[in-house]
């Protein structure tokens, strides 16, 4: 068979190729091709084997001429092979390897999804409009690499880069749900991200009504009237700093059976946050504005549970305000009264995200619920603990954290549990004022006594914490996420609704 498009060497996705892509009305597609165990040696998919027998074996041969083996993650342009299709791009899905439970993440699946988000940045940068993917015999793994890696925050941006259209090249609901997936996580990236200016309290309510609108899902946008009325002082002591009301958004998803109890998912929502007059420094404060990541993952998961219509009932708590410095801010050393009337002294009012959650964990125990969990990018200490590698979790039921870190090790977006010992809980407890101190006065543990802290405004018998500070950004510890915010874990949540 001719060659078509035969060129001297040139680049695609920063690899070697000796074809370039002619213009073509068809989509590209894009197969997957694996290691071997010896030098050099490869074997296509079996999507791509197929393609390959029906062009009389032509891409093994053009890949064979084309260069080493492709590695994991990489790709490389085989140009057109048949009249039907457009240009065919390969990419790399590296070496099979043996699940490693040591590594708590399935491997395998994160090739799939490598391998999708290098057929994604071949398309883009070859400028070639749309393509069809194979499953690389994952759908839903590819699913999610393909929409996690064609996505780009460019709402303000007057230029804006196309983004190719990606379809399956096999059928699959499968692929579909890697999809939802993935573009749930992407809702929870675009949330963060926003400016603070652009997603006040009033206006993150907004916007999550926009987006759940059509949806089987029931809102309830709270005012600081409700708040008072439920006596939430440790929340409003948040707020009132701020000229920006708060809000607490109550959102509810009945999937399950009808008289079965909910699951609760609790998100901290500070828009902003400064740190109040306990105040940060300005290096990095623009971050601040993705302090509201556990709210953003709480309504991502929302979303895509109803749209898998999920066998579940589930009920979605965020109280919402910003975190600032003004006359009427919280002092350090003011003492408030939460719902559940306990009383707080607040010696550090940068640590304010335990504050709006205590109030929301007391709230939760009126839906009597089956599990409750809430996420919040709440100490510093986690990411010291963890780095970018995991989610902390504090759980008081060892069954449910397994279900969680099974959910982890599916999605590639794992999570280690952390100590929920009475020995913090002592810490807390050290106030000279109150029942309980919003800090440690003994250093050390931060995470951990936050968590402990925490624990003291639920009455659940299953209860997680997630910790997400640590993994709040992507600088390329995901290779198939851009940098920016990462929106994890909303997979692993969702993941988790699926198998509890």
């Amino acid at each position: 068979m001719r060659l078509s498009c035969l060129k001297s060497f040139g680049r695609v996705a920063g690899r070697r190729s000796v074809y370039t892509a002619a213009p073509s009305e068809q989509p590209a597609v894009i197969i997957g091709v694996r290691q071997g165990d010896k030098d050099e040696s490869f074997s296509l998919t079996s999507s791509g084997e197929k393609l390959n027998e029906l062009v009389g074996g032509e891409i093994a041969s053009r890949l064979s001429q084309s260069g080493k083996a492709l590695k994991e993650g990489s790709s490389r342009l085989v140009g057109v092979v048949h009249p039907d299709h457009g240009p065919v791009i390969a990419v790399g899905l590296g070496k099979h390897k043996e699940l490693n439970p040591e590594e708590g993440i399935d491997t395998n699946r994160e090739a799939v999804r490598m391998a999708a988000a290098a057929g994604v940045k071949a398309l883009a940068e070859l400028g070639l409009p749309s393509g069809k993917m194979e499953t690389f015999e994952d759908a839903e793994a590819a699913g999610e690499g393909a929409a996690l890696s064609n996505w780009t925050f460019q709402t303000f941006k007057a230029d804006k880069k196309p983004k190719p259209a990606i379809f399956s090249l096999d059928e699959s609901s499968d692929w579909e749900r890697g999809l939802k997936l993935g573009n749930a996580q992407n809702l929870a990236r675009e949330l963060m991200e926003y400016p603070a200016n652009h997603l006040t309290p009033i206006l993150f309510a907004n916007k999550v009504c926009e987006e759940l609108q059509g949806l089987p899902i029931d809102i309830k946008v709270r005012d600081e009237k409700w708040a008072e009325e439920m006596k939430m002082g440790s929340f409003m002591s948040v707020a009132r700093g701020s000229y920006e009301p708060l809000r607490f958004l109550e959102m509810t998803y009945s999937g399950g059976e009808k008289d079965a109890a909910p699951i609760v998912f609790v998100g901290k929502g500070v828009t902003f946050d400064t740190g109040g007059i306990s105040i940060k420094p300005s290096a990095k404060m623009d971050k601040m504005r993705a302090d509201m990541g556990g709210a953003a993952t709480v309504t991502a998961s929302l979303k895509a549970a109803a749209e898998l219509g999920l066998p579940v009932n589930l009920v979605v708590l965020i109280p919402l305000t910003e975190n600032m410095p003004g006359g009427k801010a919280t002092k350090p050393g003011d003492v408030v009264t939460a719902m559940n009337g306990k009383t707080i002294q607040i010696d550090n009012t940068d640590a304010e995200g335990r504050l709006i959650l205590a109030d929301a964990l007391s709230y939760a125990d009126s839906f009597n619920p089956r599990l409750v969990l809430d996420v919040a990018t709440l100490t510093g200490a986690i990411s010291v603990a963890l780095g970018t590698g995991a989610t902390g979790v504090f759980a008081s039921s060892s069954k449910d954290f397994d279900v969680l870190a099974a959910a982890g090790v599916h999605s590639g977006d794992r999570v280690w549990r952390m100590p929920l010992w009475d020995h913090y809980a002592k810490l807390m407890k050290k106030s000279p004022l109150a029942d309980l101190n919003n800090i440690s006065l003994t250093p050390g543990g931060g995470s951990c006594t936050a968590a402990a802290f925490l624990r003291q405004f639920t009455n659940s018998k299953n209860w997680l914490h997630l910790d997400i500070a640590g993994v709040m950004e992507n600088e390329g510890a995901v290779p198939y996420l851009g940098s920016g915010m990462s929106g994890r874990p909303t997979r692993t949540m969702v993941k988790f609704l699926q198998h509890i």
